[in-house]
């Protein structure tokens, strides 16, 4: 087995890096502007990285690709919410509670979540106002308008502020686990994995709306999956309509890259598996990448850091 990758960078396309990275930092104090290899850089605490490609306009987020929006844990999500809510700069975005459109700015605001999905369909929300059910108040997540109109979530009371996940979509949520586990050797998370084969890893889309949702229409939630590289998460659900996703390179969220030990080796092993190469091997600054495709049409760009 080879060294399993890590998290290395989320790569952006922004009109303006250095006010994209200005943002970010005063929002997220823990990080701190850099470079890396000579792109600007959103650096982490815990060695992670946003990476900025500067785009004469506007970088587009339709049609929806595999990337959703990214995001970071927090010490305090409601008193990060205050801070935010004097900020001139900050557009917070509301979560829709129905299809009524109730709105609230925090999840832990409305009614919480059952059975490990994040909100209630709109049987469930019956049943709470029935029961009287009360907001969970306390840690919870929410949403922000970042830069270049990137969605950026916030969450939770955790020891640390850090980057924490990518949310994605994947057109087969649980065979997407299977992928990445066979290809890239991450960890599912979540998820009895020793049963999910590619016999039964094919599962529909739930059909019930859930909320809170950014959408008025709800947010289907079912099935969700997820991956880790390190101490950064893929999660991601089945998309939300029928239409296909496509390919990330060129969109707001180009591609995520992971760190590897042996360049040679993986791109040994992944050609031996029939995973699609978007690019051959470059030089990327005082070192190598390759760039694959994953399931769901996202760019993986995998980086040789030894």
């Amino acid at each position: 087995m080879l060294a399993d990758p890590r998290f290395h960078h989320l790569h952006l396309n922004s009109v303006d890096p250095d006010a994209a990275i200005n943002f970010y930092v005063q929002q997220f104090p823990s990080t701190s502007r850099g470079d890396w290899s000579g792109i600007p850089a959103l650096r982490s605490p815990n060695d992670v990285m946003l990476l900025f490609d500067r785009v004469a306009s506007p970088p587009s987020t339709q049609p929806q690709t595999a990337i959703w929006h990214f995001g970071w844990h927090v010490t305090d999500a409601r008193t990060s919410l205050e801070t935010y809510r004097s900020r001139p700069d900050v557009n917070l975005l509301p979560l829709y509670t129905s299809q009524e459109g109730g709105k609230v700015f925090i999840s832990s605001d409305t009614w919480p979540g059952t059975g490990g999905v994040l909100g209630l369909t709109r049987a469930q929300i019956v049943d709470a106002q029935a029961m009287d059910t009360k907001p969970a108040g306390g840690p919870g997540f929410a949403y922000m308008e970042g830069p270049d109109s990137a969605l950026v979530e916030y969450a939770g009371n955790y020891p640390a502020e850090r980057f924490n996940h990518v949310h994605m979509y994947q057109e087969e949520s649980l065979c997407a686990v299977l992928w990445y586990q066979r290809h890239l050797q991450a960890a599912p998370m979540a998820l009895d994995a020793a049963q999910l084969t590619e016999a039964n890893c094919s599962v529909q889309r739930g059909p019930d709306p859930t909320w809170p949702a950014l959408e008025r229409e709800g947010m289907l939630r079912t099935p969700k999956a997820a991956v880790a590289f390190g101490d950064v998460m893929l999660t991601w659900y089945a998309p939300q309509d029928d239409g296909p996703l496509v390919p990330t390179r060129g969109q707001l969220y180009d591609h995520i890259a992971l760190s590897v030990s042996d360049l040679d080796a993986w791109i040994a092993k992944l050609r031996e598996e029939d995973v699609t190469f978007l690019e051959p091997p470059y030089r990327l600054g005082g070192t190598r990448a390759v760039m694959i495709e994953g399931p769901s049409r996202e760019a993986l760009e995998l980086v040789e850091v030894r």
